[in-house]
C-alpha cells in the first residue's frame, strides 16, 4: 500500500452499498500493474479542443502512476500543450477512471525505479540519457527513445465489478 490518503470520500453508489475503500483501488493497483494483461487508456486533448485516447501500459509506484510515450505520439505532443488527462483501466474487482496532470519525468532515480519496475513485468526497459530504450514497444509506441509521464492524481472514481460492490469518488 502507498499510503495515500484522500482528502475527500463521496458515496456514488445508488443502490445503497457502502462507499468502496481506498485500499481496495490502492491493493488492486499495486498487484496489477504494469502487466500485458491489462489495458490502460489514456484520454488528452489536442490543441484545438478535441479528445484523444490511446492505449499505455501504466506503473503504480508510490501513489503515482506513470507511463511512457515516444515524444513524437498524438499523446506527448497533447500533453505539451495541456497536462490534463484521464487514465481508464479495468483490474481484478475494480474499474477506475484517474483524472490529474502529466508531467514528463527526467531524473535518473526515478527512471531507474521504474525500468527495475517495467522489466520486472516483461519489458526489458534500460535508462538512456533521461528516457527508455528497449528492443521492443507496443506497436503503436513508435521508435525510441520513449519519456517516462508521472500523472499526478487529483481525482478517481472507482466502480467495484465484484462483491462489496459499490461506486466511490476519491479526491487528493
Amino acid at each position: 500500500m502507498t499510503g495515500r490518503v484522500p482528502v475527500e470520500v463521496t458515496n456514488l453508489d445508488r443502490y445503497g452499498n457502502p462507499p468502496l475503500e481506498w485500499s481496495r483501488a490502492d491493493k488492486a493497483l499495486s498487484s496489477s500493474v504494469p502487466s500485458p494483461a491489462v489495458t490502460s487508456f489514456l484520454g488528452t486533448v489536442r490543441p484545438d479542443g478535441r479528445p484523444s485516447a490511446a492505449g499505455v501500459g501504466v506503473a503504480w509506484l508510490d501513489g503515482d502512476l506513470y507511463f511512457t510515450s515516444s515524444p513524437d505520439a498524438r499523446k506527448a505532443r497533447n500533453l505539451a500543450g495541456n497536462p490534463a488527462c484521464t487514465l481508464s483501466t479495468r483490474l481484478d474487482g475494480i474499474d477506475l477512471v484517474v483524472e490529474g496532470e502529466a508531467e514528463r519525468v527526467t531524473d535518473a532515480g526515478t527512471l531507474g525505479r521504474l525500468a527495475t519496475v517495467y522489466q520486472a513485468a516483461g519489458w526489458p526497459a534500460e535508462v538512456t540519457g533521461d528516457a527508455f530504450t528497449a528492443p521492443f514497444n507496443a506497436p503503436s509506441a513508435g521508435p525510441p527513445p520513449w519519456h517516462l509521464y508521472r500523472l499526478r492524481i487529483a481525482t478517481v472514481f472507482g466502480v467495484a465489478v465484484t462483491e462489496p460492490y459499490g461506486a466511490t469518488r476519491w479526491r487528493f
